[in-house]
Formats: structure tokens, sequence, C-alpha cells
């Protein structure tokens, strides 16, 4: 017989609260290549793994986002990750305050209604042509519609009584939405010159409300993110 299952779960991380002075050009930098950006939030967490480790981001559970206020010349970064990060790295003349760090314990139940936004990389995968050789990988193609970004976000919702992974493979995010009342916002694209040619990435602004449905799903998404581009400040889900 089957344990009957939590309708709460506990969610535990650090944020960090970042301002930055967009005039730096260490942080310009940043703001045109997503790779430098990369470099910047990695740049808090050495030595928690081996140099070199492919998944060291999953592994140190790290996610970001970012906002530009361009009349303020301000960046700031929120950084989530399982570990403490350690920001002396960063040049003093680049941070416009003293970064910030907030430890995150916090225990949603079914039924709990939060606020939340998101940033993410809307793709759809167009499957190879036929006769491409074996194993050949489909293409991935950007959403550049707000509609179609909340189809998108729509099959990764997962109203009451349904699996965590739907029938086509999609992971759900453990908390159903009205559709409608969702508010989008096409972002800037984000991209890195050589030796990263080829990395561009759409990015979408999702607000709204979300009802838990599913706990352990909705902390394994608020842990480990949505979608692609989860290196490249997408995914974080931030709720209130």
């Amino acid at each position: 017989m089957k344990a009957p299952r939590s309708t709460s779960a506990r969610f535990v991380a650090t944020h960090t609260l970042l301002a930055l002075d967009a005039r730096h050009p260490y942080v310009a930098k940043s703001l045109i290549d997503a790779q430098d950006m990369h470099r910047t939030v990695m740049s808090g967490f050495r030595g928690w793994v081996d140099d070199g480790s492919r998944d060291a981001r999953a592994q140190m559970g790290i996610l970001s986002t970012w906002t530009l206020d361009l009349r303020e010349a301000r960046l700031s970064l929120v950084v989530q990750s399982r570990v403490p990060g350690d920001w002396s790295r960063i040049p003093r003349a680049a941070l416009a305050e003293e970064p910030e760090t907030l430890t995150l314990d916090r225990t949603f139940g079914v039924g709990e209604t939060v606020d939340f936004r998101t940033v993410v990389n809307p793709v759809r995968s167009r499957p190879p042509t036929p006769g491409s050789p074996e194993k050949t990988r489909g293409t991935r193609i950007a959403h550049t519609r707000p509609d179609h970004v909340k189809s998108w976000f729509a099959r990764r919702l997962q109203p009451l009584g349904e699996p965590p992974v739907a029938s086509d493979g999609v992971t759900r995010v453990g908390a159903d939405a009205p559709i409608d009342d969702l508010s989008v916002r096409m972002l800037p694209r984000i991209s890195s010159p050589a030796p990263h040619k080829g990395l561009r990435l759409a990015r979408a602004e999702i607000r709204g409300k979300l009802t838990v449905t599913d706990s352990a799903a909705f902390v394994g998404v608020l842990a480990s993110g949505i979608g692609h581009g989860r290196a490249y400040g997408c995914g974080l889900v931030l709720v209130r």
C-alpha cells in the first residue's frame, strides 16, 4: 500500500541580492555577453565542487535572474543557491551597494496561492528532417509572441490531481493558474560573441499568481528552475 502523498513541502535556499553599477566595465561586459554574466554569477561559488565539473551549477543549485534600470544605471542581480556565495571577487567599485544575503526557509501547502515572477527561455523543439542520421537532435525554435509564451507556460501548469510529468514528457510546476490572468512581457534576447557564437536566447517575463497543487513538485521547480537557459539567467521562479 502506497503512503499518502504529503500535502506540504519545505523549501530551503540562499538568495543573494547584488546591486551593481551598470557603468562599470566589469558590469557592462556582463550585460553584452551572456557567458560573462554566467561567469560573474559562478565567481561567487569557487571551491564548492571540483574544478571542471560539467554540472557544477546544478550541484550547487545556482539559478539567477537580473533586471536593468537604465535611468539609474543599476543592474539588480538575484542569485539563488544551496550554498553561500563569496562575492569578494567582484570589484568594489562595481558594487552600488553591499551584497545582501537572505536565507529562505518556507513550507508550501496544497491550496496555497503565491505571487510569482519568472524569466524564461520559451522554446519548442522542431523534429529533425526525415532522413537525418540517427540520434540527430531537433532544433529549438524560440517563441516570440506573448500569446505563444502563455501557451508554453500553460503546458507546464499542473491542475489538481494531475501527475508532475505530462503524457508528452513535459515537467509540470506543481501549481495551477488562470492562464488569462498571467502577464507576459517579451524581453531583449541575450547572446555571446566568440567563442560562443550561436548562443542567442529569447527571453520572456511571466508574472501572476500560482495555486499549489503538488507541493513536492512545486518545491522541486523552485529549487531547480523551469525550462532551458538556466545557466544564463532564465528559469528561476521567485515567489512571495
